[in-house]
């Protein structure tokens, strides 16, 4: 909304100093014409906001003024900014949102804290967009439109009509009682019931929504965090799950845990085959994997830091595609 917006620009210019109109546009998102009529309405409204001419001219706010935004003290703020750095609200649609409220934040502070929170902030980090190897961590890329009319369902108490595009089978639309958003790993999901069975989307999968008027039918009150761990046990606990016994590189035990659905078992003691389960200081896990075509893949991308143990058929699987993979490659190319 525009009101939003000549906040923000008023809190960029406070902080900031003198900033170009170009610069401007690019913090809001907005065409520098927008960022032009936004200032002579902030001048017709009495902020004194004026032109600098030159090379490096823009536009600055008279020294002293000060907007009144109150109420957080030092470290309140400092929770704040810090919060406000995790990637999560991207997931729901919130990330401009989440950018303007933190320029609030920063303004709402005694000016003798101002700098002090501000700079401790940059000097924590909260989960960086990729790991130690420089591997991506993935998160979920939701259009602000989608994620707008799921969220306003959910807290309207409406129901939601969605198409969803579950893995391997075509989209169509189906109608939901939504119940609640969650994030895991920057990954959007949404708890709702569908006939009054428990369902759980993934928000990149939802390909188009549409709230509508009709009220949702759902307890006034959930427990989203137990409502969580329910379903994620009973996925564990159903469909066609696999048990895998697997020696794997210590390297990339995290990267095999943080992919199966649990850990059953594990041994890291010994030095040699059928001494505790490390051989020349590989681990040995028991884990569950959602089904075949889960395990395999998963033990596929592990290549050769990884070795199914058992089942037989997995250990089978993997050797037709390494098999496969080798003739392919071991061809003449002339």
């Amino acid at each position: 909304m525009r009101a939003d917006r000549l906040v923000s620009l008023v809190l960029l210019l406070r902080q900031r100093g003198r900033l170009s109109a170009t610069a401007l546009a690019q913090e809001l998102e907005v065409s520098t014409r927008t960022v032009l009529r936004d200032i002579e309405a902030l001048s017709a409204a009495g902020v004194p906001v004026h032109a600098e001419r030159g090379r490096y001219g823009g536009f600055a706010l008279l020294p002293g003024f000060r907007t009144e935004l109150t109420g957080l003290n030092h470290d309140e703020a400092l929770a704040l900014l810090v919060a406000g750095s995790r990637r999560g609200a991207q997931a729901f649609g919130l990330g401009s949102a989440l950018a303007s409220a933190m320029l609030k934040v920063v303004d709402a502070l005694p000016e003798s804290h101002r700098d002090t929170a501000a700079g401790v902030a940059e000097r924590l980090l909260i989960d960086p967009e990729t790991d130690l190897l420089a591997r991506r961590l993935e998160g979920d890329d939701v259009p602000d439109p989608i994620a707008g009319e799921v969220r306003r369902a959910v807290f309207a108490g409406r129901k939601l009509r969605i198409r969803y595009a579950a893995v391997g089978r075509t989209p169509r639309w189906r109608t939901v009682d939504p119940i609640g958003l969650v994030t895991v790993r920057e990954q959007g999901y949404l708890l709702a019931t569908r006939s009054g069975e428990d369902r759980t989307y993934r928000l990149s999968r939802i390909l188009a929504a549409e709230e509508l008027a009709e009220p949702a039918e759902r307890p006034d009150r959930v427990d989203l965090d137990r409502a969580w761990q329910e379903r994620g046990t009973r996925f564990r606990t159903g469909g066609d799950q696999v048990t895998v016994l697997v020696r794997v590189d210590p390297a990339r035990r995290e990267e095999l845990v943080g992919t199966a659905l649990a850990v059953l078992a594990e041994d890291a003691e010994g030095a040699e085959e059928g001494e505790g389960g490390a051989v020349d200081g590989r681990l040995r896990l028991e884990v569950t994997f959602q089904d075949a075509r889960h395990a395999e893949w998963v033990l596929w991308k592990l290549a050769a830091d990884a070795e199914a143990l058992s089942p037989q058929w997995l250990r089978t699987a993997l050797h037709e595609r390494a098999t496969a993979l080798a003739a392919r490659y071991g061809a003449s190319t002339g």
